[in-house]
């Protein structure tokens, strides 16, 4: 019908006799109704009963166009032609009060006026919404408003103004535009009005109900509670040393230390009495007593030339811990603190005192890299020596942390002393400048991280047990000592900083550590105390592992859910790699981003040549006219075998998932699922994408590298466990006060909302992850994610493997256990 200036739409009216009448109504005043479960563009008029929270309405809203009752068309029946709109125009009752809102009718005059083409005009919105069917229902509504939509990842030339995402991640937040929720297309509409509203946001379907809430239910309450439940339990103490609770208190010597004299112990020393006259200071250590710094030192340098016996070195030993039991720096004035930072370096070249742990560290590895030639090669008396240096290094800082973790580290008032922070520690003496506390990845910490992987390999490599010197332990407790220091002064400040300053060093050591056995690797992280530390090391080591495997996983932030969904299926192929081949040669890649697995998806179907490839089908990776690949083609005429096909040829990347590739877009933006008319077929497509993903995975039963294998699997055991204790919601409350519990409220409400409805909204991604945690634990004891395990791994007896199996069951019972709570 040509010039048709009446276009119907119908939503909300499901009586079938009341549709008809209404049908028949427009046709007999010479109007044209368009059907559909979607809006359509040419329409000029919606009829509904009410506000409601449906696609079309919202989106005649943002056109601009007339939203009617049903008694618009009826009236005009009875009148013989069409009536004006005004008075049939919808509105809904405001609040409490009685005056009327019309919420289209603020968009409709704009369009009509011509002072806008619609509500999104200007717009230029990436569209970051991950399920297909939702997606292209926001970017039909976005479009209706005059906005310009772009998938992900958006054209070079895009200038994007708006990043709507569904749920909003980290990822939606790395653009250089605004990022927002899709419940903001709701608010840009009706502004405040939006609360009264109640809004749902559903598909037109006459048989589907389900619907996804903007301002639904309020969950404002839940999301503090968790977030407040988050915050406690990131600034809890992970390392707790009770042996320091006894040490004594400095500003109360005993009477004895006053009448100590020192005064032959320097006769002693310049006579070559060196044993004499520590026995002397060893006599005379009693709290508030300090020796003369000169001769500490001079005893230190004479232990350093390798001419003293095992005894004195002993003795030297313990006279250094008695001086930090009784006099321990982190209980004392700032004039003690000043002592041990002379006496703790290197007696010669006095470079402070990370010089001198580093050199003590060297020489128990061997190495020449020491600040002045010490004697060698290596004596085994000055080896224990040194060792016993870096443990006493060790013991002060732990004791240092265990003052600001009791929050004792504020001197008590008194002659002499002073009011300190931590920033006046020796531990932050020791490994940042002033320039460099607002990282934790300092130059110190990079040296320590290298130094300590060549401990790994020297100490697990040495077979005999005697002659272990224990350094890599020693190494590892002082890091995580040191991380738990930087990350307590920091986490209230700015969380973010401590988030990029662990991810930052576990990095830096996967890089540094690219040539070290997995197996070595594995037994450094199972022996990491702090749960903080383990996880982000086994996460980036993990990470590296199966990058350099050639399995590239994504670098989205840490979740229970990219555990299950991507690192088990990373892991099976680490079962799968050549027995030999450890590590595919070429340049090490510590970061796998999403543009990595992009490239990674893109070559493997480019690279047509070979005799690998002689079975694929013509054209797989050519593009024609309209920027479509086989794939999209296969997908635009429906043809689901030929998906599959295309899904499980052997030149497709074993480690990309069908699934993904139905994601990649087109120059134009459009995806294999968007080129799919109905849902019915995009579903059925998407299944075939995911039964493709495991036949690909469960297709070896055999492990090829079982080394691998275990080593992957102790890391990922690892992180499992430490990611449960660092960021689980642990809610043991009793049967009584369950119903009251967080953990309790929090699975009722998924019960009831989906997750994305429930985080909707919701602007702390670490709260939106613990409560995705939380969803996936309910869908484990569903049964769901277990295919994501090859049948590889699932019939592999290495103790590793078998252990992470217990662990997925364990996770699965834990899920049971919080519907059973139901």
């Amino acid at each position: 019908m040509e010039s048709c200036t009446h276009v119907f739409q119908i939503s909300g009216i499901k009586n079938p006799d009341k549709k008809r009448a209404l049908i028949q109504g427009i046709k007999q005043l010479g109007g044209k109704y368009l059907g559909g479960s979607v809006y359509e563009q040419a329409s000029t008029h919606l009829i509904i009963p009410q506000v409601l929270s449906s696609e079309k309405f919202l989106a005649a809203c943002a056109a601009g166009k007339w939203v009617v009752t049903p008694d618009y068309v009826l009236d005009s029946v009875k009148n013989g032609s069409w009536l004006a709109e005004g008075r049939y125009e919808v509105a809904i009752s405001t609040g409490a009060s009685a005056s009327a809102f019309y919420p289209v009718r603020q968009w409709r005059q704009k369009v009509a006026s011509g002072r806008l083409a619609g509500a999104f005009q200007g717009w230029r919105v990436l569209l970051m919404v991950q399920e297909p069917t939702r997606r292209a229902m926001f970017k039909r509504l976005l479009k209706a408003g005059m906005a310009k939509v772009y998938y992900f990842p958006p054209p070079s030339h895009a200038s994007i103004t708006h990043v709507m995402a569904k749920p909003v991640t980290e990822n939606s937040k790395s653009y250089n535009a605004p990022c927002y929720p899709v419940s903001h297309i709701v608010q840009h509409l009706f502004g405040s009005n939006c609360v009264d509203m109640n809004f749902n946001v559903a598909d037109d379907h006459p048989v589907e109900t389900k619907t996804v809430s903007f301002v639904d239910v309020d969950f404002s309450k839940l999301e503090t509670e968790l977030r407040d439940h988050v915050i406690k339990k990131e600034g809890r103490p992970r390392l707790c040393f009770l042996e320091f609770l006894g040490y004594h208190d400095p500003h109360r010597p005993q009477s004895q230390a006053m009448d100590t004299d020192f005064s032959n112990v320097g006769s002693m020393i310049e006579c070559g009495l060196f044993t004499e006259a520590l026995d002397s200071i060893r006599s005379a250590v009693f709290p508030g007593l300090l020796p003369p710094m000169p001769y500490l030192i001079s005893l230190l340098e004479y232990a350093q030339q390798g001419n003293a016996t095992s005894v004195f070195l002993r003795n030297l030993q313990q006279v250094m811990c008695n001086l930090l039991v009784t006099n321990p720096p982190w209980l004392a004035p700032s004039t003690v603190k000043k002592y041990y930072t002379q006496v703790l370096q290197c007696p010669r070249c006095k470079a402070g005192p990370w010089s001198f742990l580093e050199t003590a560290i060297s020489y128990c590895l061997s190495s020449e890299a020491t600040c002045h030639p010490l004697p060698g090669p290596a004596l085994p008396t000055l080896l224990h020596f040194h060792s016993d240096l870096v443990a006493f290094f060790l013991r002060l800082f732990q004791g240092e942390l265990h003052s600001v973790t009791a929050r004792d580290f504020v001197l008590p008032q008194g002659p002499g002393v002073s009011q300190a922070s931590a920033s006046g520690s020796l531990l932050y003496g020791t490994f940042w400048t002033v320039w460099e506390r607002s990282t934790l990845l300092s130059r110190a910490v990079k040296q320590l991280t290298q130094l300590l992987v060549q401990a790994a390999v020297k100490d697990y490599a040495e077979k005999d047990e005697k002659q272990r010197l224990h350094l890599a332990d020693t190494l590892l407790n002082l890091l995580s000592v040191l991380v738990e220091f930087w990350c307590q002064q920091n986490f209230k400040l700015n969380q973010n900083l401590v988030e990029k300053g662990l991810k930052d060093l576990a990095e830096h050591f996967a890089v540094v550590s690219q040539d070290v056995s997995p197996v070595v690797l594995a037994e450094l992280v199972a022996r990491i105390s702090s749960t903080r530390l383990k996880l982000v090391m086994a996460d980036a080591i993990f990470r590296n592992l199966c990058c350099r495997n050639g399995n590239t996983v994504g670098d989205e932030p840490l979740s229970l859910k990219k555990m299950v969904l991507s690192y088990l299926p990373a892991l099976g192929s680490l079962a799968r790699s050549p027995s030999g081949a450890r590590l595919r040669t070429g340049p090490p890649s510590h970061s796998c981003t999403s543009q990595e697995t992009g490239c990674r998806t893109q070559s493997s179907l480019v690279n047509e040549t070979g005799p690998e490839n002689e079975n694929l089908p013509r054209g797989l990776n050519r593009v024609n006219a309209a920027g479509e690949t086989l794939l999209h083609r296969a997908c635009k005429r429906n043809q689901v075998e030929t998906v599959f096909q295309i899904l499980a040829l052997p030149g497709t990347d074993i480690n990309v998932k069908g699934s993904v590739l139905l994601q990649q877009a087109d120059e134009d933006g459009r995806t294999a699922l968007d080129l799919v008319s109905t849902t019915t077929q995009r579903e059925e497509l998407l299944h075939s994408a995911q039964v493709g993903d495991s036949a690909l995975r469960n297709k070896v039963t055999k492990v090829s590298n079982l080394p691998l294998l275990e080593a992957g699997s102790s890391l990922l055991a690892h992180l499992i466990s430490s990611y449960q204790q660092e960021r689980a919601l642990c809610d043991h409350a009793p049967p009584s006060d369950r119903a009251r519990s967080l953990a309790y409220r929090l699975v009722r409400a998924l019960e009831t909302h989906s997750f994305q409805k429930l985080t909707l909204g919701w602007t702390d991604q670490r709260v939106v992850r613990l409560v995705e945690d939380a969803d996936t634990l309910l869908e484990l004891s569903r049964g769901r994610y277990l295919g994501q395990v090859s049948q590889a791994v699932k019939e592999c007896k290495g103790q590793n493997t078998m252990f992470l199996m217990e662990m997925l069951e364990n996770l699965k019972s834990l899920g049971d256990a919080l519907m059973a709570d139901l």
